[in-house]
Formats: C-alpha cells, structure tokens, sequence
C-alpha cells in the first residue's frame, strides 16, 4: 500500500496503526468468512484496508488520480466492483470483528463487576441522489419531526461505560412501497443480497430483534438494552426479556399503550396522575411497579424523572429489573448517550454520509461497515492510550493532514476578520458583502477557493 502525505512520519505511524489492527483482529480471516474474496487478481483484504485507510489520508481515490498519487496496484473499477459485490455479509462483518475486539481485547481491561449494555438508535442517512439510489426513500426523521430523502441508519452499539463498540446496522429504507422514490432490484430472495434487501424493508422494531440476534449469535453478550421511546413498545421489550437481556428504555407518553397497575390497565399518564410525587432534591420524582405486554406480561418498574430542559415537564423510564434501585436505572440510562457521540463522530470526522455516492444499495453497506470499522479502530487505540485523550485528539493525531485543517481555519478566520471590518468601518450593507465576497473569492487561487467552500459545506 503506498499512500503519498504531507508528513512522512505521520504516514507511517498511520499504516503501521492499521497494519497492527488488521493483523491482531484477524481482519483477513473474518473478512473472508464473510465472502468477501476475490477470485483473482488483488486480494480482498487490499481493498478493504486501502478503504479504511482513506480517512486518515485526507484524500479520496479521486483526488488521488487527479493530482498522481494513486499508487495502488489495482484499478478504480477493481475498488468499485469491490464494494458493490452482493454476495459479501457486511452485517456478519461488523458483528464477527466487534466480537473480536469486544471478547479479545476489551472485556481483559474491564472490571467483571462493570454493567455492559447494549445500544439501540437511528439516524438520518441522507441522500441527495435519491431518486437514483436503490431503494430511496422517504423517511420520517423525528429529530426535525419531517419527512426526508434517504435512509435510517438502525444502529445496534455495545458499552462497558467506556467504550462504545459499533456491533451492527442496517440502512432501513421504507417498508410503504409509495415512499420508495429510488429504483428497486429482485434478487433470489435466500441469497445474501435479497435478506439484505428485505431486512431494509422491514419495520425498525423488528430490524432491531435481527440486529439483537446477530449480536448474540457472534458471541457478544450484554446485562440490558438500552433504546429511546420510539422503540419502546410492549412488544418489543416483552420479546427483549424473552432473550435473557433486561430492557430500560425511555417511553413514550401515550394514552394508547396501557400498562396492569394495581390491577387496572392505566396509560404512563394515568398512573403518573394518581400517584403522588417525591419533593426536593430527588432524583427522580415517581417509581412505581408495574407488568407490561399483553401476552405473558413481565415484571418492570417505571421511574419519572424531571426534564432538565424544561422544569415542568417530566420523562419516564421502564425497566424489566425491578430489584433494580432508581438511581441505578437512571445512571445506566445515561449510558446511551454514548451512540449520539458516536453518529456525530462518524458523520463530522469519518465520512460517513459524503464520502460514498455509489447508487447500488450493496456498496452503501459496505461504506457503512467500513466506516464502524474505522471507529473501532480509533476506541480501540482511545482504549489503550494511557493518557486518556479524547477521541478527537487521537483522530488528529493519527490523520497527516493537520496542516491543511488548521490552514483552512486561518483562512476563515481573516476572512470574518475582513467581512467585520468592511461592515464596521464603511457602513456596508448584507448586500453589498454578499457582493464583495464573491468577487474576492473568485479572484482567489482555485486551491483558496476550494478550502473556503469546503470549510463552508461542514459549518
């Protein structure tokens, strides 16, 4: 592999890092249980790792070509033809090397006693292309409460309370045929690539139990779940249970979903109601005992809580432990903050939503594993690093492209210092910089011009 950087020694520690990760995890192997071989021509393994590595690098393949520093023995329709394979398990992938990691390195640096949870949350995958991707959608966002064009990336995470471990995912396009804005294609329905594509067509709550499944499965264990209030249904907890994971959870304040209290079925609203709530300093403002699920219903406790962000409001949590104390409901709830951190991370520092415009539903898969597997690589060596740095440092510390970020910074910095003086000292209007603006940039080096747009594009 032969990646031409700004910093030589940067260079080398980077693929020394990725070296060590690829053969101390097996990469190869898990890689290669997966289908993801090759009959001829460059190995697998290349690929992959010439992928994961791209991040670090600052440059694509494209860029890569246009200013002659594609080194690599193989060809760009090679990578693609990589990437959109169908008949590699991107899903056992991700699984099989969390398993490794999680079982072979970090368990050894946890505590026994330590809770270990699983993570349950979606994000927006957006896609501007969408209606050439396969199996565009429209999907319901519920951070802006609208409907957008893309997928919703199904995360299922795995934490100790330290590390966060992506274990699997899926990119959910709509289970409504009307929604589905993007071309569709028939696969034999017991291949790989047609479990793939009913898996992405299937509810989020029942994706979630595959996901689940898959984990377990791969030899990945937790104590609970952990998953917000658009999950949090009778069924889906109850079916949780039935596995042998405890479930907390936040729920939703329906009057639709009932709960047996005190021998009537009450909503969250009700039983909040009837009961009266703790005063001062508490914790939590309400805990009582209830069953949930219709069929065979489960013990679980619901503990109301005041909502930080608005004092009169309140939040509920469900847990199937009812030994469980309050306090200790609520400080392992904190834990799934852990996967916000995560889709932020992903998104803002490793590429995952610009950097793959395939329209094939299989290489969006791949992108994605190959993206988790960029993460476990950085929590991993977060994990080891005794000073404990955070995972922003270790990422600058490991990408060679350190003086391109802080040039395009000073960059914008004298550009706002500009714009404010002109404003201040010459009186001149919105309009008028708008006008300015544009013209000083267009007389810029096209190189200028490309650091202030993209600089532009991530604020």
């Amino acid at each position: 592999m032969s990646i031409i950087s700004q910093n030589n020694e940067n260079e080398v520690a980077i693929l020394d890092c990725v070296q060590r990760f690829f053969s101390s995890h097996k990469v190869g192997s898990v890689l290669k249980q997966c289908n993801g071989t090759k009959e001829k021509g460059v190995p697998a393994i290349s690929l992959l790792r010439y992928k994961l590595s791209n991040v670090f690098t600052g440059r694509s393949m494209y860029m890569q070509q246009r200013t002659g520093s594609f080194k690599e023995g193989f060809s760009k329709n090679t990578f693609y033809r990589f990437l959109n394979s169908s008949k590699t398990n991107w899903l056992r992938f991700t699984s099989s090397l969390a398993s490794e990691i999680i079982n072979g390195d970090i368990k050894n640096l946890t505590d026994e006693k330590r809770v270990n949870v699983f993570i349950v949350d979606d994000t927006l995958f957006n896609r501007t292309s969408c209606k050439k991707t396969e199996l565009g959608s429209r999907v319901f966002d519920h951070v802006g409460m609208k409907f957008r064009k893309g997928f919703r990336l199904l995360t299922l995470g795995w934490s100790d309370g330290n590390t966060f471990m992506p274990v699997n995912s899926c990119l959910i396009a709509s289970s409504k045929e009307s929604n589905i804005i993007g071309p569709t294609k028939d696969f034999d329905k017991r291949s790989i690539a047609g479990k793939r594509r009913k898996l992405a067509q299937t509810k989020a709550p029942e994706v979630m139990i595959h996901l689940l499944d898959t984990a377990v499965s791969n030899g990945i264990s937790a104590d609970y779940v952990l998953f917000d209030c658009w999950f949090a249904n009778p069924a889906q907890i109850t079916a949780i249970k039935s596995k042998g994971m405890d479930v907390i959870a936040m729920i939703k304040k329906s009057s639709r979903i009932q709960y047996q209290y005190e021998g009537q079925k009450l909503n969250i609203k009700q039983i909040y109601a009837k009961n009266k709530k703790r005063r001062g300093r508490s914790k939590y403002l309400l805990s009582v005992d209830v069953m949930v699920g219709k069929e065979n219903p489960i013990p679980a406790k619901i503990v109301c809580v005041r909502n930080k962000a608005n004092r009169k409001d309140w939040l509920a949590f469900i847990c199937t432990n009812p030994t469980l104390s309050e306090e200790e409901i609520i400080r392992i709830y904190g834990k799934r903050w852990q996967i916000e951190v995560f889709f932020k991370t992903c998104k803002s520092t490793l590429n995952l939503i610009g950097e793959c415009h395939s329209l094939s539903y299989d290489a969006l898969t791949a992108h994605v594993a190959i993206v988790f597997a960029r993460y476990m690589l950085l929590a991993l060596e977060q994990r080891k690093n005794e000073d404990q740095r955070t995972l922003g440092e270790l990422f600058f510390f490991l990408v060679d492209e350190m003086a391109d970020i802080t040039f395009t910074r000073s960059l914008c910095i004298l550009m706002d210092a500009l714009m404010a003086s002109l404003k201040e000292i010459l009186n001149l209007s919105e309009e008028q910089l708008a006008v300015f603006t544009a013209d000083f940039v267009s007389r810029l080096p096209q190189y200028l011009q490309n650091a202030l747009d993209s600089r532009a594009a991530k604020a």
